[in-house]
């Protein structure tokens, strides 16, 4: 956890922590602010862990007069909300509907069950497992907003302007954006990845795209992505370029009757974008997609979701190992000995 245990200063009071590890799922981006003698935390991590070694870098950087009042979550995935059963005497924010889409959440010990307990011949297990298994679970509660909103929210943190921004659903059903205008910084929780291949839950991409252009609107210098490197306004354009690149793919390909998984390979080797990691997430985003072409209002089943992308990664991690290969289309598989 080193490379996690310390604060960015991004601007004068603002800091990022920036677990900045490429190809993985759940490591998350977050934020502190601090002026005035007060703070607040935007996003918190996983796990306890995680959100412990946050917290003792906050309190280096806000020494004995300043406490965390306010934690602001930008959506319900419990990479970006777990942590909040580690805050004590803290008010919560959230979109109003961020608690509808926490019922829809796995709980944590639901994630604790699908990553240490299911059946490791199975690819979602494998693939659930390669990418969590650095979590702990167990020990959590969920915990909701004790604040939340529609629309625009301002606040202040001492004497810092904090301006939230409703939009969902893109992301999730209950996104949210942060604006410190005195800062030029946004921090946009998932609606924007760097790095790797996004992953949208909720959708349609639209919604994301217009997400991201209001962003670019604010003006701010500084883009806090939800999860890799701090992106610059150029960064962002270069992102909604992409985000129209699959909406347009997955509306053509719809059309065609092709259907969302092997739509996924079809874009991971049209060779576009080799330089963004987690293909396989593809499945994912192209599925959610779909189901908004196809006027489907039901919520999706999340694990065969995920099923769908541990299928193409498995099937493109036994592409590279040498020897006898396994069967994406089977029921059973075995993983590669180096998962």
């Amino acid at each position: 956890m080193s490379q996690e245990s310390h604060l960015t200063p991004i601007a004068d009071g603002l800091f990022a922590w920036l677990p900045d590890e490429p190809g993985a799922w759940g490591l998350a981006n977050c934020g502190l602010l601090v002026s005035g003698g007060q703070a607040a935390l935007i996003d918190t991590p996983y796990d306890l862990p995680h959100t412990h070694a946050l917290l003792d870098a906050c309190a280096r950087v806000l020494g004995p007069e300043a406490r965390i009042g306010t934690a602001i979550t930008t959506h319900s995935n419990g990479d970006h909300s777990y942590g909040l059963a580690a805050l004590t005497d803290v008010e919560i924010i959230g979109t109003e509907d961020y608690l509808h889409a926490l019922e829809h959440e796995p709980t944590p010990q639901q994630m604790h069950h699908l990553v240490h307990e299911t059946p490791q011949d199975q690819p979602t297990a494998w693939y659930l497992r390669r990418h969590f298994g650095r979590f702990h679970f167990e020990d959590l509660t969920l915990v909701a907003p004790t604040r939340t909103f529609s629309g625009q929210l301002d606040l202040r943190v001492g004497a810092a302007e904090v301006r939230l921004t409703q939009a969902g659903p893109a992301h999730t059903d209950g996104d949210l954006w942060v604006h410190l205008p005195q800062h030029g910084v946004v921090f946009t929780g998932d609606l924007a990845f760097a790095g790797d291949h996004p992953v949208h839950w909720a959708g349609p991409l639209d919604n994301v795209i217009d997400a991201c252009l209001s962003i670019l609107a604010t003006g701010a210098t500084v883009i806090v992505p939800g999860h890799g490197p701090l992106m610059t306004r150029d960064d962002l354009r270069a992102h909604i370029d992409y985000l129209g690149w699959v909406r347009d793919q997955a509306r053509k390909l719809h059309a065609q009757g092709v259907p969302a998984a092997n739509a996924a390979l079809h874009l991971i080797e049209s060779g576009h974008y080799p330089e963004l990691g987690l293909p396989e997430r593809l499945a994912i985003t192209l599925s959610t997609e779909y189901r908004h072409l196809e006027g489907e209002t039901e919520t999706p089943n999340l694990v065969a979701l995920v099923d769908a992308a541990a299928r193409i990664a498995l099937g493109r991690e036994n592409a590279r190992v040498p020897g006898p290969r396994t069967s994406t289309e089977g029921s059973r598989l075995t993983p590669p000995a180096q998962a």
